[in-house]
């Protein structure tokens, strides 16, 4: 399989692009925030490849990881792959961000006032089975981060997994739809279950394998999923 990645120029998030191989169709996640957008950085990847891609998956509505989105899917017509819950934050980021402060002046710094919805918006199913690119995909709810957090298990070989999982680290739970007991049911329910072999692809830093950070990660132990008050 082919995995690339365009770390955006700020906040540094993933965005992968994953195919069979080159010279095929692809899938794009999380196209995040560049100036004026990130499709530049996008479209250069994918023609060094020569992919052609045919899906944009949305792991969670914060603006770091769709900023890019509408741009990049009205230069390149494909379907946008997101959860229910989190859609309305399309047009809507303030919904998952602190009001007021630094979150209002990112979203005038960007330009991201005025945002519209992809044209062709579909809503993800829990444990729905997805075909694209040739790439078979199991939809994983994932909510702690954000109400609508999700992740996505790749031909049982990679997860997708947004801003739940990091190398040695999970996803802040403290911004609005955001919650630390979801979190936690997240983490002993939808990610303690996966197999070890998976190799972790997150919205922020470097890869990682479920089994290391079954073993490493301080947030998978049980002294923490156990312990009250977080």
């Amino acid at each position: 399989m082919l995995i690339e990645r365009v770390v955006a120029p700020y906040f540094e998030t993933n965005c992968w692009i994953l195919a069979p191989e080159s010279g095929q169709e692809c899938v794009i996640v999380d196209p995040g925030i560049g100036k004026p957008d990130l499709v530049k950085n996008v479209k250069d990847k994918l023609e060094s490849h020569n992919l052609k891609p045919i899906a944009v998956l949305i792991t969670h509505g914060h603006l770091d990881h769709f900023f890019s989105v509408f741009p990049l899917t009205k230069e390149i017509p494909m379907q946008t792959y997101i959860t229910k819950t989190d859609r309305f934050l399309l047009e809507n980021p303030m919904g998952a961000l602190d009001k007021g402060g630094v979150s209002e002046q990112i979203l005038e710094a960007f330009g991201a006032k005025n945002l519209k919805e992809p044209a062709d918006v579909v809503e993800l199913e829990d444990f729905s089975k997805l075909v694209l690119a040739d790439l078979n995909m199991e939809v994983v709810f994932a909510p702690g981060h954000t109400k609508g957090s999700v992740m996505f298990t790749v031909d049982d070989a990679h997860l997708i997994s947004g801003d739940v999982l990091f190398a040695g680290s999970i996803g802040r739970t403290d911004l609005p739809t955001g919650s630390a007991q979801d979190m936690k049911k997240t983490l002993r329910e939808r990610i303690l279950t996966l197999p070890d072999h998976l190799n972790v692809l997150p919205g922020h830093g470097g890869q990682t394998t479920i089994g290391t950070e079954r073993v490493r990660n301080p947030y998978l132990q049980n002294d923490f999923l156990n312990q009250s008050g977080w």
